[in-house]
């Protein structure tokens, strides 16, 4: 495999991260200097900074994420992370974010080809938000989200919007945009108060308490790169 992709399957960086430390000279396979374009076989030995690394074994975890919890591997401002709930053997990396103030669903992996594909806007990954409004909700705001939001970064793609009560309505979407479901609701009139994602590519946490995690199954995992093409 490429040797960024065993570097974040090592779980050293992501891929990108990995490119840096390849660019920089910090890495090295069998002795000699490694390059983006090097190719890493099963017996070759792969060293950052002078320490060998080895090619971990794929995990997937599913996090329940609570609020005030940054969806980061480190916080320069000591603010407690995802990766810190998760008590996994290897180490895991969250895919895409939830701001600090969303909770929900989370899902963790080293598995780099299949979180790149998740986060990449060309498979439309679903993700469902719950979202608690300051006022009651009209019908005309409701189909305003299903239809599209003009944002200040364009229209947003159409959606599924459901009412659930008088000021709580739920949203699938398949964009990524940065704290797009509360710009949208503002955008209609109706400032989000309290923001949960209920559902990413197929999965829930309603039986993962607030603050704990679970590995994914294996069927769950071919599920997931069944949707992405893998």
């Amino acid at each position: 495999m490429r040797l960024n992709r065993y570097l974040a399957r090592a779980g050293v960086a992501s891929r990108r991260a990995a490119d840096e430390l390849i660019k920089k000279g910090r890495v090295t396979v069998n002795g000699q200097r490694g390059e983006l374009n090097t190719f890493v076989a099963a017996r070759d030995v792969v060293e950052v900074d002078g320490e060998q690394v080895g090619k971990q074994d794929l995990a997937h975890v599913l996090l329940n994420k609570p609020l005030g919890v940054v969806t980061t591997a480190s916080d320069p401002e000591g603010r407690p992370t995802v990766v810190d709930l998760v008590d996994h053997e290897v180490r895991v990396v969250p895919v895409g974010r939830l701001d600090i103030d969303t909770s929900g669903v989370l899902l963790l992996t080293n598995d780099g080809d299949l979180a790149h594909r998740l986060a990449h806007p060309r498979y439309g990954v679903e993700k469902t938000y719950v979202a608690d409004v300051d006022g009651d909700l009209t019908p005309a705001a409701v189909a305003a989200l299903a239809l599209g939001v003009e944002l200040e970064d364009g229209t947003t793609a159409p959606a599924r919007a459901r009412q659930l009560g008088r000021s709580r309505v739920e949203l699938v979407l398949h964009e990524g945009r940065n704290r797009q479901v509360r710009r949208m609701c503002e955008a209609v009139g109706f400032p989000v108060v309290r923001l949960r994602r209920t559902g990413y590519a197929g999965l829930d946490v309603s039986k993962v308490p607030i603050g704990e995690s679970r590995s994914l199954t294996r069927d769950e995992v071919e599920a997931l790169r069944s949707l992405v093409g893998l």
